[in-house]
């Protein structure tokens, strides 16, 4: 078989044209290539710590985090118990217990906490004596029944 110098030519280009395609296929597939050891290096790391690695500390992490904000809740709900049994609501009611005093000398001070559990203490004044009373309450509930003036003075505690 004898080609004329002009299919020769045009063989030799098309060999040329493949093999410029082969090359840029070629170049192609090692960026390809570099791009999938530059992500697999990411995942499995230099030899020091990896993506994997990484993860599993912050899982670890995360888990510590959880019980850290579990003891916080649970010291919450302690302080909140404290909280609601202290002092929290106090009120003192002034006024005059006989007719011929003045100056609302006779007072009733209420010591709650927030269940409306503490003590009313007052303490009357007359021209020439003082009396102090002191009464418990448990739960908004007195052993011994409130005056008017103690009543309004549990009621003014509560109220703020």
């Amino acid at each position: 078989m004898s080609f004329s110098s002009a299919t020769a030519a045009w063989i030799a280009i098309a060999a040329a044209v493949v093999a410029v395609l082969a090359l840029l296929a070629v170049v192609w597939m090692v960026l390809r290539l570099r791009r999938l050891r530059e992500g697999q290096a990411v995942l499995l790391g230099d030899g020091k710590t990896d993506l994997v690695d990484f993860a599993v500390s912050l899982q670890g992490r995360i888990d510590d985090l959880h019980r850290a904000v579990d003891e916080i809740a649970a010291g919450l709900v302690r302080v909140d118990r404290r909280v609601d049994n202290s002092v929290t609501n106090i009120s003192i009611v002034r006024y005059d217990a006989y007719e011929d005093t003045g100056g609302h000398q006779s007072a009733s001070l209420a010591v709650l906490d927030s269940a409306r559990s503490g003590v009313v203490v007052t303490a009357i004044q007359g021209r020439d004596y003082a009396r102090i009373y002191m009464k418990e309450l448990d739960r908004g509930r007195a052993s011994i029944a409130l005056s008017p003036e103690e009543a309004e003075a549990v009621e003014r505690a509560m109220s703020r």
